[in-house]
């Protein structure tokens, strides 16, 4: 058999005459595994419990859309920071083109929620239920039984408990613990829309990974389709060493033949439903369980491991280059810089900020006898991620009457107000442009904005 693929290769996941043909992995607990097992639960505590974690008083994660207030690891933005959430954006994508250059998929097979939750939830709950991959292929081609019906509705049951909890913890994202604990003492009736939705974003997990499962990453998943432009031959990923596996054979084989005996081990592991031996495939999603299952075999005939290994295409054609290459220096250098620039935009801006507001319609400023009078407020939006005190102060470089409606504010985390200034100044004194300087004290960081404000008039007489 050829390592080559074939022309007339289809998805793992389809039958001859184009119907599913559902995947059940073989569980091999290999050295990989065991690290993608640590891996997950770190992952899925993380994505469960991240909106319920309080950093600064407030969740690591909380993006509060109504109010346009949105929190990340004791950090406060608000709708005026979208720039920075862009070079955050930046950051992460470079960092991804970089990760998947130089050792393809991983992401997919190790970090993506949908790989997670797959592997460390609703998959062990199948083998709860449904018995190890020998038994579940069974019971696919049995009559239905009245035990077998207790299971599948007690297995669907443990589906949507679990589907359910997910679907809260995601809601906490977004209404904050404190508020989706108000909501569930309330009930569905209090607040139906909430509940309607969560109910259906539950409904499609228990579809997704109950059903759908790796159709997602192989039909849907847009990042799966970046393989063929990002990687190349010096891609280090999953890969089959044909020189050293060719050609395949029994052990009792009359003719010499390579380290493959064929057990198609490797393909009952692949979780996509993929044959590594035609080579790097885009449904690959690089979790690795193919190396652990092909390893296990090289080892019972004892044979050396590594005929499935992390490689790329330069090395098993015998060929000793360094994976570092100009795009790989390219995508790193663009992380480097978004991530730079994202940082010191984090650590540099002003944590507050005050915008200066005329009246809308009417004159911009009234005379009053010999006086001009101008009327403004001041917009200022807390930024801090606690409660802050600003002092608020103008000057005039002519005489002038001031009165500042509220000089001393204290708002909380990205609170804003209005406070309302009024400057008089004699008409004598507009020969020449007069410009006000408006300060804004933080009195929590001692951060001091200044604004300048055209005073406005009729000329003078």
């Amino acid at each position: 058999m050829s390592a080559s693929a074939s022309p007339n290769r289809s998805l793992g996941t389809m039958r001859v005459d184009g119907s599913r043909r559902m995947l059940h992995p073989l569980m091999v607990m290999g050295r990989w595994l065991k690290r993608r097992i640590v891996g997950f639960v770190v992952l899925t505590a993380v994505y469960v419990i991240a909106p319920f974690i309080q950093v600064r008083g407030h969740p690591l994660l909380f993006l509060d859309v109504q109010h346009r207030a949105f929190w990340l690891a004791g950090f406060s933005f608000n709708a005026q920071d979208v720039w920075l959430v862009a070079l955050l954006a930046l950051a992460a994508g470079f960092g991804l083109l970089f990760v998947t250059a130089w050792r393809g998929r991983v992401w997919c097979g190790w970090f993506c929620p949908q790989t997670v939750f797959l592997e460390a939830v609703f998959r062990p709950i199948e083998r709860f239920f449904d018995g190890p991959r020998e038994h579940r292929l069974k019971l696919q081609g049995l009559k239905w039984s009245a035990a077998r019906v207790v299971r599948l509705v007690g297995k669907y049951i443990a589906y949507l408990v679990a589907a359910t909890a997910v679907a809260h913890a995601m809601a906490a994202i977004f209404v904050s613990p404190v508020e989706l604990l108000a909501m569930l003492r309330e009930g569905p009736a209090a607040h139906l829309e909430a509940f309607t939705l969560i109910t259906s974003f539950s409904a499609l997990l228990v579809f997704n990974f109950a059903w759908f499962r790796e159709q997602f990453c192989v039909v849907m998943c847009p990042y799966g389709r970046l393989q063929s432009v990002l990687h190349d031959s010096r891609t280090v990923t999953v890969a089959y060493d044909a020189r050293r596996g060719e050609p395949r054979g029994s052990l009792k084989s009359a003719t010499p033949v390579g380290d493959c005996v064929d057990c198609n081990k490797c393909v009952q592991a692949c979780p996509t439903g993929i044959d590594i031996r035609n080579g790097l495939q885009m449904e690959c999603i690089a979790c690795l369980q193919c190396v652990d299952a092909c390893d296990d075999v090289m080892k019972r005939v004892k044979r050396p491991e590594g005929l499935i290994r992390f490689a790329s295409m330069k090395e098993l054609a015998g060929t000793k280059l360094s994976t570092l290459r100009p795009r790989l220096v390219v995508y790193g250098l663009l992380f480097v810089l978004s991530s730079s620039a994202f940082g010191a935009g984090l650590f540099t801006r002003v944590p507050f900020e005050a915008n200066v507001l005329r009246p809308r319609g009417g004159n911009p400023f009234v005379v009053d006898g010999a006086m001009v009078r101008n009327a403004f407020e001041v917009h200022l939006v807390n930024k801090h991620s606690e409660m802050a005190v600003f002092e608020i102060d103008v000057s005039a470089p002519v005489a002038a009457e001031i009165s500042v409606g509220t000089p001393r504010v204290g708002l909380g985390a990205l609170q804003d107000l209005r406070v309302s200034v009024a400057v008089a100044i004699e008409r004598r004194w507009l020969g020449r442009p007069v410009t006000l300087d408006l300060q804004i004290r933080d009195l929590t960081s001692g951060d001091v904005e200044h604004v300048a404000v055209r005073f406005l008039g009729p000329p003078s007489p």
